[in-house]
């Protein structure tokens, strides 16, 4: 039961099936705390699908999922974010009517409710300051400037800033990133890999990354999970990913030939 608490997350073979489908095929993979871990695959590699499967938003069909040493497989996304997993979604998920710092107040409140509920959270002063209050937060990721404006009316660069704001008012211990350089332009990605990096440092959190920008990632992050038909095909630092034989074949060859292409695909 020790060795299981020097992970904040473990997958155990999780599988996940739509009908004859096999979306996610036994792949185990553990998260230690402040690791900075990317998923990397083509499309249809699975990843979105692992992701829901470790926050709770997709039920395995089989498999274990064990959140600070209590198994979470088959329970709510709620039950995950009670033990500090938070997430954001390919498409960026915002109240667009709320002026942004409202939706950074709306996380808050779920984090102060959630604290009452759930005793183990502990209290306020284990809090980081840049996490004590909407404002901080809108410091901590740039969007200041744009408090008081309705979150429809900023740029699709800075509803993604704004989403993992919210995601960060939960107070996680865990932050998955589902694709959050989409549609970004190679500066702005570059940008954003610099602000992942900076809050895993700053607020000592673990972060699981997927992203199609690959050599942006690869640059970033101290470790890559690779998933090819929904199987793990490695784990390992970056600099052994991309000499992996099987990562090349499967993938990474025809990715680091094209890395623009690639980005503006994302």
């Amino acid at each position: 039961m020790s060795e299981r608490h020097n992970y904040l997350l473990e997958a155990h073979e999780v599988t996940v099936r739509f009908g004859g489908l096999t979306a996610v095929d036994a792949v185990s993979a553990n998260f230690a705390p402040g690791e900075l871990v990317g998923i990397i695959g083509p499309n249809g590699a699975g990843k979105t699908t692992f992701f829901n499967a470790i926050s709770g938003v997709q039920v395995p069909t089989s498999g274990r999922l064990v959140c600070q040493g209590s198994n979470l497989t088959g329970r709510g996304p709620h039950r995950f974010a009670a033990h500090g997993v938070a997430r954001t979604f390919q498409t960026p998920r915002v109240f667009a009517d709320m002026p942004v710092i409202a939706n950074i107040e709306f996380g808050l409140k779920f984090a102060g409710k959630r604290r009452r509920e759930y005793i183990f959270w502990g209290e306020e002063k284990d809090v980081p300051w840049a996490l004590r209050d909407a404002r901080s937060i809108l410091q901590l990721i740039g969007l200041s400037a744009q408090a008081e404006l309705p979150a429809a009316a900023i740029t699709p660069s800075q509803q993604r800033l704004l989403e993992i704001g919210m995601a960060l008012a939960t107070r996680p211990k865990l932050l998955l990133l589902d694709e959050v350089a989409a549609g970004l332009t190679e500066a702005e990605i570059e940008e954003m890999a610099r602000l992942i990096g900076r809050l895993r440092d700053e607020l000592d959190l673990t972060v699981i990354w997927i992203e199609h920008a690959v050599t942006t990632l690869l640059r970033h992050v101290e470790r890559v999970i690779v998933l090819h038909q929904g199987r793990k095909i490695a784990d390992d630092t970056p600099q052994n990913v991309v000499r992996n034989p099987e990562v090349i074949e499967a993938y990474l060859g025809d990715e680091m030939a094209e890395p623009e292409a690639e980005e503006v695909a994302a």
